[in-house]
C-alpha cells in the first residue's frame, strides 16, 4: 500500500489521505499500542453520538507503526481559523455550540475522568506528599457522573467548513460531570504555556484569555463553577506533561 498526502500533522500522529473519502491516522514508531487501541475503543463507544466527528473503521498496521482508519473530515482547524481571522467571539460560538452537543450524551464504557487525573496526581514528581494527599482529597469531592467528556477540546482538535463543525482526536474520553470537560477545555486554552521568548507573547496571553472567558459565556458557565476542577486539573498537569 502506498500513502497519499498528508493531510496534518500532530504530537502523536500524522495523517495521511487513504483513497477519496477516508485518512489514516498513523501514529509515530514506537506510540504505544494500548493508547491506540485505547483511541479506537473510544471513537466507536461514541459512533452513535448526536453530533460531528469522523468514524473509525479499523487499527491497521504499516510497516514499523500503527494507526486507525477514520473517514475524511472536511475543513480546516479551528485554531487556524481564528488566528486567520481575529474573530474570537465567532471561534466562542462554535466551540459552545458543539460542545453543548456533546454534552447532552451519557456514556459509561469508557474510563471515569477521575482515573487519570489521580494516575497523574500519583506521578506528578513537583507535588509533596502534603500537596499530593490534598489534591486527591479535593479530586475525591468533585462529583462523579456518566456525561460523555471529550476530554482534549480546544479549537485545534475542531474543523470547520462553512457552517459545520466536526470534532477529532478522541484518545482522552472518559465519562464524569460535564462542567469537568468545561474546565479542561478552558485549562487548555487559557492556562497552557506561550514560550516566554515569542514575539507577540502578551498578545497571545490576551487572546487566549478572551476565547477563555468567551467560551464560558456562551456555555453559561461561571468560572466559579468550575473553580474546583480546574485546581484539581492544575496540579494533575504536573504528572501528565511535566516539562510544560
Amino acid at each position: 500500500m502506498e500513502l497519499k498526502k498528508i493531510i496534518g500533522i500532530g504530537n502523536t500522529a500524522t495523517v495521511y489521505e487513504l483513497g477519496d473519502d477516508k485518512v489514516l491516522k498513523l501514529f509515530h514508531k514506537g506510540y504505544c499500542k494500548d493508547a491506540i487501541e485505547r483511541e479506537f475503543h473510544n471513537a466507536k463507544a461514541i459512533e452513535n453520538m448526536n453530533f460531528a466527528k469522523p468514524k473509525a473503521y479499523e487499527i491497521m498496521d504499516f510497516e514499523e507503526q500503527s494507526g486507525i482508519i477514520y473517514d475524511k473530515a472536511e475543513g480546516e482547524s479551528l485554531l487556524h481559523w481564528v488566528i486567520k481571522t481575529g474573530d474570537v467571539q465567532k471561534c466562542a460560538m462554535i466551540m459552545a455550540k458543539l460542545h453543548k452537543k456533546m454534552g447532552q450524551n451519557n456514556i459509561s464504557d469508557v474510563p471515569d475522568y477521575k482515573e487519570a487525573l489521580r494516575e497523574n496526581i500519583l506521578n506528578s514528581a513537583s507535588l509533596d506528599s502534603v500537596n499530593q494527599q490534598k489534591t486527591l482529597k479535593n479530586l475525591d469531592r468533585l462529583p462523579k457522573g456518566n456525561a460523555f467528556c471529550h476530554g482534549d477540546f480546544h479549537p485545534d482538535n475542531i474543523l470547520i467548513s462553512g457552517d459545520s463543525a466536526i470534532v477529532i482526536d478522541f484518545m482522552n474520553v472518559c465519562h464524569g460531570d460535564f462542567l469537568y470537560d468545561v474546565a479542561r477545555t478552558v485549562f487548555l486554552v487559557e492556562y497552557t504555556p506561550v514560550p516566554n521568548d515569542a514575539d507577540n507573547r502578551e498578545q497571545l496571553l490576551a487572546f487566549k484569555k478572551a476565547l477563555a472567558d468567551l467560551y464560558l459565556s456562551e456555555m453559561e458557565v461561571t468560572r466559579e463553577m468550575i473553580q474546583d476542577y480546574l485546581d484539581v486539573i492544575i496540579k494533575a498537569r504536573k504528572g501528565e506533561c511535566p516539562g510544560e
